[in-house]
Parts: structure tokens; C-alpha cells; sequence
């Protein structure tokens, strides 16, 4: 019976020394690619983008307002009692605190935005790159956009089998991207 115990803690000890015995897996993805060329980071960009030109807008219109007010004082102060032109300062200095009271909330407020767009855009690919690595049985998955240096021959490239898991064409790339997003500001810009 000593015997039979033995040979089975000897069993089970082989076992466990050749599953740990085992190369590690490991993969990589270019997070930064898959997230930069979802479909939804395309939703996020037009939000995004049509947030910040509102904020110019009202901005703008902020500081043409100042400018306005600046010229009729500095036109007509001297003909202005010592009342008047004191009133018009303090409207022009109510004025300039505005504009810097709306300077740094929408900087908040646009970084709100941005980071409420992209929470869920990052938690998807993450998902994703989970469920292929998982059943890849990789045990680490690096993120190649922000390493050095990645060994090819022993780290397998998952980007391509993400980008299909999120819908992302075989056709876009990063480049194509850069393209539409520059056609596109030259287009608002005319």
C-alpha cells in the first residue's frame, strides 16, 4: 500500500512539474491602433469635435463682445462722467472674469466629455482582447504601442484578430485615418 501512495505522489508530482514545465504564452496588440480605428471612436471624434467648436464659438463671441465694449470705452471715455466710465470699467472687468470663469470650466468640462466618450470605447476593446487572449491561453498580452522592444518569434501579434472582433475594415488603417481626419478639417475650414 506504501507503494501504491508513493507511485501516485510520484504521478502527481511528474504531472505538475511538466504542466509548469510548459513555454509561456505571450501576446501583443496595438491597443493604441484598435482603439484610434473603431467605428465608435469615430461617434466620439464628431461629439467631441462638435462640443469643442461650440465652446469656440460662444468663446469667440465672448471676446468680440470685450473688444466691442473695449473700443466704445476707449472712444468715448473722455466725454463720459467720472459715474459712467467707471461703470463701463467695472462691465469690462465683469467682462474679462467671465471669459477666464469660462475658459476653465469648459476645459473641464470638454475633458469630462472626452474621458465619458472613451471609457466605454477602451472597455470594449479591453473585453475583447481579453476573450481572444483567454481563449488563446496566453498568460500576458503586452501592448506594443507602448513597448520597446517585442520579440516576433515569441509573442504573437493579436492586432489582426482584434480588429476583426471589434469591426474594424481590414482597409483602415492608421494612415487612411490621418487622411479623413485632415479632409476633414480642410473641409471645415473653407
Amino acid at each position: 500500500m506504501n507503494m501504491k501512495r508513493f507511485i501516485l505522489i510520484a504521478a502527481a508530482a511528474i504531472a505538475c512539474a511538466a504542466a509548469s514545465a510548459q513555454t509561456p504564452k505571450f501576446a501583443h496588440v496595438n491597443f493604441n491602433e484598435l482603439i484610434q480605428l473603431m467605428p465608435e471612436m469615430d461617434s466620439a471624434r464628431v461629439q467631441s469635435d462638435a462640443a469643442q467648436k461650440e465652446a469656440s464659438e460662444t468663446y469667440q463671441a465672448m471676446i468680440e463682445e470685450f473688444q466691442s465694449k473695449y473700443a466704445q470705452f476707449e472712444q468715448k471715455q473722455a466725454s463720459w462722467t467720472p459715474a459712467v466710465r467707471q461703470s463701463k470699467q467695472n462691465e469690462l472687468s465683469e467682462i474679462q472674469t467671465r471669459i477666464q470663469e469660462f475658459e476653465q470650466a469648459i476645459q473641464q468640462d470638454l475633458q469630462q466629455l472626452q474621458s465619458q466618450l472613451m471609457a466605454p470605447i477602451y472597455q470594449k476593446a479591453q473585453e475583447q482582447v481579453n476573450a481572444i487572449a483567454k481563449a488563446g491561453g496566453y498568460i500576458f498580452v503586452f501592448d506594443s504601442s507602448q513597448v520597446l522592444y517585442i520579440d516576433a518569434s515569441q509573442s504573437k501579434d493579436l492586432t489582426s484578430e482584434a480588429r476583426k472582433a471589434l469591426g474594424i475594415p481590414d482597409d483602415r488603417t492608421l494612415e487612411s485615418l490621418q487622411a479623413e481626419l485632415q479632409a476633414r478639417a480642410q473641409a471645415q475650414q473653407q
